[in-house]
């Protein structure tokens, strides 16, 4: 298994940014995704989720309304479109999959939101 983040970077407050995760080694369709967030000093916390198909998307309620998860299954990618970006969104932002109660994570892409 093998998950590739991409699509971080340095990005203004009120900015947008667009974060791809690339799935391998699995039936991508066949397991619901999630992203995944980590600041400085902090806990990785939970951001967004989606299901197999796309049909149920949750969200922290801190990124709620600005935030959006998405998937396709045909490339094997979970995006997270990211929208009014606050500095309180900066961290490291990963991608997770749960398969047979082992969970896999990508190295993670750094979001940073500073005028």
């Amino acid at each position: 298994v093998q998950l590739v983040e991409s699509g971080g970077g340095l990005v203004q407050p009120g900015g947008s940014l667009r974060l791809s995760c690339l799935a391998s080694g699995f039936t991508f369709g066949r397991y619901s995704m999630s992203w995944y967030r980590q600041a400085p000093g902090k806990e990785r916390e939970s951001v967004a989720s989606i299901s197999t198909l796309g049909s149920t998307r949750d969200y922290t309620d801190s990124v709620k309304d600005r935030f959006s998860i998405s998937r396709d299954n045909a490339k094997r990618t979970v995006y997270l479109q990211m929208n009014s970006l606050k500095p309180e969104d900066t961290a490291v932002y990963y991608c997770r999959v749960d398969i047979q109660s082992r969970t896999y994570w990508g190295q993670g892409t750094q979001v940073t939101v500073s005028s």
